[in-house]
């Protein structure tokens, strides 16, 4: 659970970065001259960025739940490259008949940058049918992962329940997103 801890204060420093500059600067009007014209200038920069990451930073209790539920498992992995604009994604082969790309939520991460040695072996928790959590080994860098083409005829079956529980498919069979 270390590296979920991380991952709150991560998110955390996220909200207090964007949050805190306009609420310091609306605090300054009327006591510094222009904090008036800074606020309306933050605002105008954090706007289109805060509402993410309150909802990534809300969304947090989903990456708890499934590292609660599912134990890390290690499984070879591959990083496409990608374009710039596309999401990031990972590839997992969990069979010889069944390989899963997932795309990183709610930002692209540069887990093979993060990996050190180990580039070529990730862990994940979760269901390879619907997402979970990857993480390079160790765990100490938790990240979110949904398929990158959603599966909804996959609904059902063994572990679908828990797979809903923990939030990563909701009971209409579509996996959630966030």
């Amino acid at each position: 659970m270390v590296g979920y801890k991380r991952l709150a204060i991560r998110r955390l420093g996220w909200v207090l970065s964007l949050g805190g500059p306009p609420l310091i600067a609306l605090a300054s009007i009327g006591l510094i001259p222009h904090a008036g014209m800074a606020f309306a200038l933050i605002i105008v920069v954090v706007s289109p960025f805060l509402p993410w990451v309150v909802v990534a930073y809300f969304r947090r209790w989903r990456v708890a739940a499934v590292l609660q539920a599912y134990p890390w498992q290690e499984w070879p992995c591959q990083h496409p490259t990608r374009p710039p604009g596309s999401p990031g994604t990972i590839v997992i082969p969990f069979r010889e008949d069944f390989t899963a790309t997932f795309r990183f939520i709610p930002f692209p991460v540069a887990l093979a940058a993060l990996e050190g040695d180990r580039p070529d072996r990730i862990w994940f928790a979760g269901d390879p049918r619907f997402g979970g959590v990857v993480s390079p080994v160790g765990g100490h860098y938790p990240v979110r992962v949904v398929p990158h083409t959603p599966r909804r005829e996959e609904c059902g079956g063994e572990g679908f329940d828990l797979a809903r529980r923990v939030g990563l498919v909701r009971a209409s069979g579509k996996g959630t997103r966030t």
